[in-house]
């Protein structure tokens, strides 16, 4: 039995986890709420009472960058240490893997209908891949391939410099600057990002918000919000606020493929994409993905698509287990990305 971890910066996902041939299957799950809680442990502590369980291994990814068995947390104020959570609870072995590493090794846990298609790419498509996943934060990873698999490697991209595509844009990161000093892509790719867009098109472009939204709207939970009211067209603002954060997240991938070559696929995950599918299968998603200059013939062969499966990052978290405690082989058909199913953006 593994214990598996998504620790995200807003909710922590737990699960058991076995091992069936080439695969790992899901057991027993809770989801717990990070706020108010003291760290990982104590979670880890809840879970495991409450299904009187003791595994031997655990894998947990979190937001934030790993650093000899270390995470300090990105949006959580929290410390993880794997030998702390080994020693308290009695784990034989316990790895650490950033939040978007689990997530790409999560991808070979994935069937077809758990793809969105919204670019085919190439029929032959076939080197590197990429994740990229908005949600508390922006999250990046990639998987190399060494010509018999992937091997999924961290990345912290979504710190990287925000770089605007046209004069609004342009404005955004001026307005951010001022209020923030350094503006990285995930100070936009974001739940906070969504509502930073669109409170800049309110303060400073001066667009309307429609007399019709709720009290809701100005709530804890802003940016789900704004996003819903953007996909139903109800507010000028919020519409604006997920055109812009759609192409944006549309660049940042196209930027993340160039760099890392993800030649077999860059895939979208995270909380928020799922949520605004619609938005991602139309054509301003792919038009912006491509917009790279003479590296445009380039981005067309790349793969894209979207995770609908909101266990990957668990799956994967488990799988990366399976596979570092040598319980399923290296390599083969399970350590790649599964065949997108047939399905276009159009």
């Amino acid at each position: 039995m593994i214990l598996a971890g998504d620790v995200g910066g807003t909710n922590t996902r737990l699960a058991f986890f076995s091992v069936e041939g080439r695969r790992v299957k899901l057991r027993q799950e809770d989801r717990f709420v990070n706020a108010g809680r003291h760290g990982l442990g104590d979670i880890v502590e809840e879970f495991l009472a409450g299904h009187g369980l003791r595994p031997e291994l655990a894998c947990f990814g979190v937001a934030g960058p790993v650093r000899q068995g270390r995470i300090l947390g990105t949006n959580l104020p929290w410390t993880v240490e794997a030998a702390e959570l080994a020693a308290r609870f009695g784990l034989g072995r316990v790895w650490l893997l950033n939040d978007l590493e689990a997530n790409a090794y999560g991808i070979a846990m994935l069937e077809a209908s758990d793809l969105l298609l919204l670019q085919p790419g190439a029929a032959n498509a076939g080197g590197n891949a990429a994740v990229i996943s908005p949600g508390t934060g922006l999250g990046e990873a990639g998987l190399f391939w060494d010509g018999r698999q992937h091997i999924p490697f961290a990345a912290e991209g979504g710190h990287c410099d925000f770089g605007p595509g046209d004069e609004l844009q342009t404005d955004l990161l001026r307005h951010l600057s001022r209020k923030h000093g350094h503006v990285s892509w995930e100070r936009v790719l974001s739940g906070p990002g969504l509502v930073e867009i669109y409170d800049f098109l309110r303060e400073v472009v001066g667009m309307n918000r429609a007399s019709s939204i709720p009290a809701a709207f100005d709530g804890p939970d802003r940016a789900a919000s704004i996003s819903s009211a953007g996909l139903a067209g109800a507010c000028p603002a919020s519409s604006k606020a997920l055109e812009i954060f759609v192409s944006l997240l549309a660049a940042e991938a196209g930027n993340l493929a160039l760099k890392v070559m993800a030649t077999a696929g860059v895939y979208v995950g995270g909380g928020i994409a799922p949520k605004i599918a619609e938005k991602l299968k139309g054509p301003g998603f792919i038009d912006a993905f491509r917009a790279k200059g003479r590296m445009a013939p380039l981005l067309e062969e790349i793969p894209v698509s979207l995770i609908l499966d909101e266990q990957a990052a668990l799956k994967g978290a488990a799988w990366c287990a399976a596979l570092r405690a040598e319980l399923v082989e290296q390599g083969g058909a399970a350590s790649r990305p599964p065949e997108p199913p047939a399905r276009s953006r159009e």
